[in-house]
């Protein structure tokens, strides 16, 4: 008989999902890790590390229990049996190991069988610890099945809740000073007129969580919540786990980038509009088209005034420097 006595404790799940749509089609969603944040709730960003045709290195950080949480992961890809291996390199307490596989098998009504499993232990292989795991393994499967059935049977980017925008402004000021502005959102309340109040931590080292009250010009108020990836001097990333009531998913990003003598500082969001909120908030005969255009002024009003704000302070700290 096998000896089992030294080793550690690992659990193993299993959750499924029937999909109305080709498996290559799901699979490629799978595979798209990109898409990943516009898709799955607790998805917050992802970065490729190594990318190939059959492996890969990935590095995610998403929301578990509430908690945000980043970890590396090697994914081994199988393309003709529609097989996405997963094996986290690095992981994040209280988890010690984590793997796994997506497998998209089709069913004989030309649907999709989507199996999405999971093996895992916890560092010191705390029974406590082994129970926040499962409950944050099950939340997050069943959150993100549910999500890949919704994005394969019903696509954002086929029927117009899809918006995705860029704005730019030009500084003649260091790019450091630049990312400091953005990065320090916990003074926006000071420096932004039209943030009303804010509240920012950061429990671990680039890893923010951003509360924040903003106006518009009619005078009302929205409250957004938004966790936020830092990778200085470069970029923020972000995910708005709280939206206004247009916005079904809000992810974004700030860039920052030398230009000349000075920085490039660009703002992109990616938007999935909620129709079924679109005429409680813009009047009875508003369509979708109309919340496309008030989304867009209203998103790229607040960023490019942001990034006004961060030029005038970039460029005020380069004639301090130099008077």
């Amino acid at each position: 008989m096998e000896n089992r006595v030294n080793q550690p404790p690992s659990a193993h799940t299993e959750h499924r999902e029937i999909v109305s749509a080709p498996a290559s089609t799901v699979y490629n969603l799978v595979l798209d890790v990109s898409r990943w944040p516009l898709v799955f709730p607790p998805t917050v960003h992802v970065e490729y590390v190594e990318s190939g045709s059959t492996s890969e290195v990935i590095r995610i950080w998403a929301t578990a229990n509430d908690a945000v949480k980043g970890w590396t992961s090697r994914r081994e890809l199988d393309r003709q049996a529609r097989r996405i291996r997963f094996r986290q390199v690095v992981s994040a307490p209280p988890v010690a190991s984590m793997g796994g596989e997506w497998i998209i098998e089709p069913t004989a009504d030309g649907r999709s069988l989507v199996r999405l499993t999971h093996d895992f232990r916890a560092v010191g292989d705390d029974p406590s610890a082994m129970a926040w795991i499962h409950q944050a393994v099950d939340r997050n499967s069943r959150s993100e099945l549910a999500a890949v059935r919704a994005a394969v049977e019903s696509p954002a980017e086929s029927d117009g809740r899809l918006l995705v925008f860029d704005d730019v402004v030009h500084v003649n000021g260091a790019p450091g000073d630049v990312y400091d502005f953005l990065n320090e959102a916990g003074h926006w309340d000071r420096r932004l007129p039209h943030v009303a109040r804010v509240r920012l931590t950061e429990e671990d080292p680039g890893v923010q969580l951003l509360d924040m009250d903003t106006t518009t010009p009619d005078g009302s108020t929205h409250s957004t919540r938004s966790v936020r990836v830092c990778f200085p001097h470069r970029r923020i990333a972000y995910k708005q786990l709280r939206t206004p009531a247009l916005m079904s998913v809000h992810t974004g990003q700030w860039s920052v980038e030398p230009h000349e003598d000075g920085a490039m500082v660009i703002s992109t969001h990616r938007v999935v509009l909620d129709p079924q909120a679109v005429q409680g908030v813009l009047g009875p005969d508003a369509t979708l088209g109309d919340a496309r255009t008030y989304v867009r002024a209203a998103l790229g009003r607040n960023s490019t005034a942001t990034m006004y704000a961060a030029k005038e302070f970039a460029e005020g700290r380069r004639l301090a420097t130099r008077s």
